[in-house]
């Protein structure tokens, strides 16, 4: 008789569990379902509000939306291509980054890969944009403004290869031959005050000996006896105070070195003239959910 309580209890509890279960189940779905449509309503306003060229609040839409459901692509894709209208073309770049990278389908992610392609083309990354499109192509190689715009992009890197090294190495080379002029011209400096100074030290020791002589003269009389000290006028045991050295000019080497400096620094001023006067390719049109 106990066994058998014992065993409807166990029975109950049983029972007990797992209607408590179903009912956070359907709680968690009726959560899931109440954010899902609560997001749906923030992209269908963002749409709206884009429409009718209200920028600010559509993002603030979108935003949220995204922070709903962080891992849908809609809401990132959409804030890209409100951005991408808008010419905030990196914070365009990210969101679609970020679409690509969480997209289910392969439609999803042809459609990321292929806008995000076009950022990199604005930006004059065209190895990144090479890539994109590629990607795009992977989920769906019968789209011909994809194909278009990777032949475009292919066409833009060959004509402006990236520079080997990268552009940190070649500012550390322009570095080391500034710091190479600056030793040269250092080092002929150097030379030049060690000539001067090699010739001032002969000059003083001629002066020197002419001293003597003119000292020993002096210290004898007309007949060649030597003068008694105590007889030695003021003023004649004196040193003449000696001229300081006048600095000499620019050297030969000094003048070419800073000649070539000043044209290095003329070329990069219209390296970046020219650079800024470049155009950038017109790429397809962005894809639209």
């Amino acid at each position: 008789m106990e066994r058998r309580k014992l065993i409807s209890t166990i029975f109950l509890f049983a029972v007990c569990l797992l209607a408590g279960g179903a009912v956070l189940h359907a709680q968690a779905d009726k959560e899931k379902l109440k954010i899902e449509k609560q997001a749906n309503n923030y992209l269908r306003s963002a749409s709206s509000e884009l429409d009718s060229d209200d920028f600010v609040n559509a993002e603030v839409d979108l935003r949220k939306a995204i922070s709903l459901i962080p891992a849908d692509e809609t809401g990132k894709y959409n804030l890209g291509n409100a951005y991408y209208d808008k010419d905030l073309n990196d914070e365009a770049m990210r969101r679609y980054l970020q679409a690509a990278e969480i997209a289910q389908s392969k439609l999803e992610k042809h459609k990321a890969y292929h806008n995000l392609g076009n950022t990199f083309m604005n930006s004059k990354k065209y190895q990144e944009a090479v890539e994109a499109y590629k990607n795009a192509l992977r989920n769906n190689p019968t789209d011909d403004e994809t194909r278009y715009n990777l032949a475009l992009a292919k066409e833009m890197l060959e004509k402006n290869p990236p520079p080997e090294g990268g552009d940190d190495d070649k500012e550390e080379e322009n570095n080391k031959d500034e710091e190479n002029k600056d030793q040269n011209e250092n080092k002929d400096d150097q030379g030049k005050d060690q000539e001067g100074d090699e010739g001032d030290e002969k000059e003083n020791e001629d002066k020197g000996d002419e001293q003597d002589e003119n000292k020993e003269g002096e210290n004898k009389d007309d007949r060649g006896n030597p003068k008694d000290p105590n007889e030695q006028k003021d003023g004649e045991g004196e040193q003449p105070q000696q001229q300081k050295p006048v600095p000499g000019q620019l050297s030969p080497q000094q003048i070419k070195n800073l000649l070539e400096a000043m044209n290095n620094e003329e070329k990069k001023v219209q390296d970046k003239i020219n650079a800024r006067k470049q155009k950038g390719a017109k790429v397809k049109s962005n894809k639209d959910w």
